[in-house]
């Protein structure tokens, strides 16, 4: 049970926010947003992580090193893996292709989202379908600014377009992703793979019919402005926190 935790995001849109503080490590109840989804993936026995950094990476390695030293049950085991140039959310996983094991399901997760989502659950959604992927979804307000993904009754994904002009559903990719190995085989062999690289643009419209949508009823937020960091904070004081204990 492995899992990427996408975190070397620019963070430009946080303004002054992340001007010296990556955008992972922005505190929300007191602790940084890195460190909660770290919580998470322990309560739900996720055994290793391999976490991308960028933008003021040596204040994420400095961070996890302490957590390190700190961590004396040692439930979860962190790899750190540096861009100097961004690779995208499809470029880190090719790039780190080797990390991955054949037949084993690992998660790809965003890390600028704030929420309590139930991996457990969504683990055994997936080992009950046998699809290649499980994208968790959400409805939308802004469809526009989303990867939409259109469903027929049995919720198997048969239309994916990131950012339509013209959205025909409100179902939105929620940047948690369950797969395997099998998704390699969908990235295009003309791609230069020394260019960013995006699930949403270059992978998962490849993917129809071959992915099934879990619907997340816990909290998510996208922390991409100041606004919806705000709105995350308090989203917090009512969040079921049961997994940061």
């Amino acid at each position: 049970m492995k899992a990427f935790l996408l975190s070397a995001g620019l963070g430009s849109r946080m303004g002054e926010l992340t001007k010296s503080v990556p955008k992972c490590l922005l505190p929300i109840g007191g602790m940084p947003l890195l460190e909660i989804w770290l919580k998470l993936l322990e309560h739900h026995r996720i055994r290793e992580v391999l976490i991308n950094t960028h933008w003021l990476s040596e204040k994420v390695e400095q961070y996890i090193y302490k957590r390190k030293k700190l961590d004396k049950k040692n439930k979860l085991k962190i790899n750190l893996t540096h861009e100097s140039n961004l690779l995208g959310s499809a470029g880190t996983i090719w790039n780190n292709k080797n990390w991955i094991e054949d037949g084993e399901p690992f998660l790809i997760l965003y890390a600028d989202n704030l929420t309590n989502v139930n991996l457990t659950k969504m683990w055994q959604y997936h080992d009950s379908h046998g699809k290649e992927m499980t994208i968790g979804v959400f409805n939308t307000d802004l469809p526009k600014k989303c990867g939409i993904v259109n469903v027929d009754k049995d919720n198997t994904v048969i239309k994916f377009v990131e950012k339509p002009e013209n959205p025909t559903t409100n179902l939105a990719a929620a940047g948690v992703y369950l797969t395997d190995k099998r998704i390699l085989k969908y990235y295009a062999k003309e791609l230069d793979y020394n260019k960013t690289l995006d699930l949403g643009f270059h992978v998962l419209p490849k993917m129809v019919n071959k992915m099934k949508a879990y619907l997340l009823n816990d909290i998510l937020i996208d922390i991409g402005t100041p606004n919806s960091y705000k709105k995350a904070r308090a989203a917090y004081s009512y969040m079921n926190k049961e997994f940061i204990n």
